[in-house]
C-alpha cells in the first residue's frame, strides 16, 4: 500500500486506542508543558476577533489532544471579553472523553465539513498537520511512489509504480537518484477547506507545528514511542507517526482558496511578541516558589521548541493583520 495509506491507518488506530500525551505517554505538546501557551493563543484569538469588529464567531480546535489548550485559551479569551462557542474536530473516542472533562460544553465534529457556515471561524491547529498522511516519492531513473510491503510480519518501504513528472515540483524533477520527496494531499485538502470557509465567512486560523518552507528533498517521516524515536515501519498503530509540515504549500493552498497567508515565524518569536515574559512575571508574583519551574517552562516553549516549531496563520481578506506576524 502507499505510505500515505499506511500512515493513515496506523495513526487512526493509534489515536483511537490511547491517550499518547504526557510523561506516561509517548510525547508532550506545548499546552501540556505550561498554561502560558494556551493562554497566549487565546489572547491571540481574542485580539484578532476584537480588531475585526467583534463579529459572531465560533472557536475551533483541530486535534485538541486532552483539551488543555482549549481550556487555557478559553479562560484567557473570557478575560478579554470573548466567549465563543467551542468546537472540536476530533475522531478519537478516548480523547473526546478527556476533552469533555475540560470543556464539557464543546461540540464535536469528525471533519471540518460540519462546522457552522453562518458565523466567522477562528481556528487553532497545534501539532495537527504533522500527523496527516503523506505521500513519499522516490527518484530512480524516474520518480516512483513509495509503497509499504509486508513480508511475513515485517513491514518494509519499497519503490512502487512510476508517477507522472507533472506532480513533482519542476525544480526537483531531475533530482539525483535516491532523492525522496514528501507531499501531503491530505494537508492541502484540509487547508483549502478551512481557507475557503474563512475567506467566505470571516475569521482566521493559527497553525503551530514543526516543518519547513519547501519544497525540499529528504525524508522526515518519523515515529515516536515513550518519548524516543522508533522505526516508523515497526509495530504500526503502536507508535505515533508524523512528518514535517510544508508551510509554503499550506500558504499556496490558502491563497488559492481566497485567504491571506502570514508567516511562518518561529514559535518562540510569536510567544515573545504575544507577551510570554509579562505572563511569566505575573505568575511568579503570584507564586514566587515556582520561579525555577516557570523559567524552565519558558525556556522549553521559547528556546527549545521555540526554534523547532513554527507558527503560520491565515485570515479572511477583510480581517486585520494577526498579532505576531509582520
Amino acid at each position: 500500500m502507499p505510505v500515505s495509506q499506511f500512515m493513515a491507518a496506523a495513526n487512526a488506530h493509534y489515536y483511537a486506542t490511547r491517550d499518547p500525551l504526557g510523561a506516561s505517554g509517548d510525547f508532550t505538546t506545548a499546552p501540556e508543558i505550561s498554561q502560558m501557551f494556551g493562554e497566549l493563543i487565546g489572547l491571540w484569538c481574542a485580539d484578532l476577533w476584537d480588531r475585526a469588529g467583534r463579529p459572531d464567531t465560533a472557536w475551533v480546535e483541530l486535534g485538541p489532544g486532552r483539551g488543555t489548550l482549549a481550556a487555557d485559551a478559553r479562560r484567557a479569551m473570557a478575560k478579554a471579553g470573548f466567549s465563543p462557542a467551542i468546537h472540536f474536530v476530533e475522531t478519537s473516542p478516548l480523547l473526546r472523553a478527556a476533552q469533555a472533562d475540560r470543556v464539557p460544553d464543546a461540540t464535536w465534529h469528525d471533519t471540518i465539513d460540519t462546522l457552522a457556515d453562518d458565523v466567522a471561524l477562528i481556528v487553532v491547529a497545534n501539532e495537527f498537520f504533522d500527523a496527516l498522511p503523506i505521500r513519499q516519492l522516490v527518484r530512480r531513473t524516474q520518480w516512483h511512489e513509495r509503497l509499504v510491503a509486508c513480508q511475513d510480519t515485517l513491514f518494509l518501504p519499497v519503490a512502487g509504480p512510476p508517477v507522472p513528472d507533472a506532480i513533482i515540483p519542476e525544480p526537483l524533477r531531475d533530482a539525483p537518484a535516491g532523492s525522496l520527496l514528501e507531499v501531503s494531499p491530505a494537508a492541502v485538502a484540509v487547508m483549502r477547506g478551512l481557507a475557503s470557509r474563512i475567506a467566505r465567512q470571516g475569521g482566521g486560523c493559527l497553525v503551530v507545528d514543526y516543518g519547513h518552507e519547501g519544497p525540499l528533498l529528504g525524508e522526515t517521516l518519523q515515529a515516536v514511542r515513550g518519548h524516543g524515536f522508533a522505526n516508523p515501519f515497526e509495530t504500526p498503530g503502536e507508535v505515533d507517526l508524523s512528518a514535517h509540515v510544508d508551510f509554503t504549500t499550506l500558504a499556496a493552498a490558502a491563497q488559492v482558496s481566497g485567504a491571506v497567508a502570514w508567516g511562518p515565524v518561529p514559535q518562540g518569536e510569536l510567544l515573545v511578541a504575544l507577551g510570554i515574559d509579562a505572563r511569566v512575571a505575573a505568575l511568579f508574583k503570584a507564586a514566587p516558589d515556582r520561579g525555577e519551574a516557570l523559567a524552565a517552562d519558558r525556556a522549553r516553549l521559547v528556546t527549545d521548541m521555540g526554534l523547532l516549531f513554527k507558527a503560520f496563520a491565515i485570515t479572511a481578506p477583510t480581517w486585520p493583520q494577526p498579532a505576531g506576524f509582520a
